[in-house]
């Protein structure tokens, strides 16, 4: 079975999990600590305003994750906003449903948070079209690892 929740707590195994996934994903690459990661995915777990966070449960164990956030997520675009970023499906729940579950929540989501349109920018080719995202252009991201990526917008 999976949920999808709004995580808006430090203090349980679940946040831990993602600070993990994140720290190894994009925390190594960027050069920061595994403090700094925790401390800013600390921040994002706001119920009222943004950023927030969702995270998958696959009977109840953390699957995957999500963030709903304001500020520019790729330095190459600072004109856009608002973000869905760090999504992310841990590799033992990949082929599962996990990302399709999560990305049936995001119109809802985005809609209580009184948004109208999200950006998100990706390397997948194909995939989020599946969820009604519309490619927009490649964008250049700056990064020796992936320095073209694929700029979508979804509108809520």
């Amino acid at each position: 079975m999976i949920e999808i929740i709004r995580l808006e707590e430090t203090d349980n195994p679940i946040f831990q999990q993602i600070c993990q996934w994140n720290y190894h994903w994009w925390g190594v690459r960027d050069g920061k600590t595994m403090e700094e990661v925790c401390y800013n995915l600390a921040h994002s777990l706001q119920h009222q305003r943004l950023p927030q966070t969702f995270v998958a449960l696959w009977n109840g164990v953390p699957a995957g994750m999500y963030q709903l956030a304001i500020f520019d997520d790729l330095d190459s675009r600072p004109d856009l906003y608002p973000w869905m970023i760090n999504v992310y499906v841990a590799e033992a729940y990949r082929g599962k449903g996990i990302c399709r579950a999560m990305m049936e929540t995001v119109p809802e989501y985005a809609k209580q948070a009184n948004l109208s349109e999200l950006y998100l920018y990706t390397k997948h080719n194909g995939l989020y079209e599946k969820f009604g995202w519309e490619f927009v252009e490649e964008v250049p991201t700056f990064r020796a690892d992936s320095p073209v990526e694929r700029l979508y917008r979804l509108k809520v």
